[in-house]
């Protein structure tokens, strides 16, 4: 299906664009959004008589978000969740979530200016892109971490993870007999040797 593009559409063009698109593309997420015209005589002439004002609209709407954009642009927030053993989340970091936590900070963001790219299902620092418009775009910090010093430790870039392997891994290896039977402990005194062979 041709549209006539009423914004610029990441990945497809800019306003006033005649662009190709999938019919279920248009039809489910472009036309219903405002975002796009079918490519028809009539919605040509309607677009060129409305272009001065839909462009004058958009850079009105651009300008704002430039300016909201000072607030969000380079912020770091922190959201405390539960995790395995190996920093995977019980459960995933949505976009409501990333909302949330920026709104608590004092930044006004909407959950569909959040883009994720794919969910956050681990500890760590991750950035996190916001299109406040078609043509503005920032990034945050989200800072996923199991407490508070935690959090803090990620923040200073320590890696939480390596650091908690490296500790296991010390822990494990000391008084480690592979041929004892599941459960039995190790005892050797002081004054022992090493067990002779039979």
């Amino acid at each position: 299906m041709e549209v006539i593009l009423l914004e610029r559409v990441e990945k497809l063009g800019a306003i006033g664009d005649v662009v190709t698109v999938k019919n279920g593309f248009a039809r489910n997420y472009l036309l219903p959004n405002k975002k796009a015209l079918r490519a028809n005589d009539a919605n040509r002439k309607l677009f060129e008589t409305n272009r001065a004002k839909i462009e004058s609209d958009n850079a009105e709407r651009r300008s704002v978000a430039e300016e909201s954009a000072k607030g969000v642009d380079g912020k770091t927030v922190q959201l405390i969740r539960q995790a395995s053993n190996t920093g995977q989340l019980y459960g995933s970091v949505s976009a409501r979530d990333i909302v949330d936590a920026l709104e608590a900070d004092g930044a006004k963001v909407a959950k569909s200016q959040i883009v994720l790219d794919r969910p956050i299902k681990a500890i760590g620092l991750h950035e996190v892109r916001v299109a406040l418009h078609p043509e503005v775009a920032v990034t945050v910090k989200v800072n996923v971490a199991r407490s508070p010093e935690e959090a803090d430790l990620q923040a200073q870039g320590v890696d939480v993870m390596a650091q908690m392997f490296e500790r296991d891994a010390t822990g494990f290896t000391e008084d480690y007999d592979p041929n004892a039977e599941p459960g039995a402990t190790a005892e050797v005194s002081a004054d022992e040797g090493p067990a002779e062979a039979a």
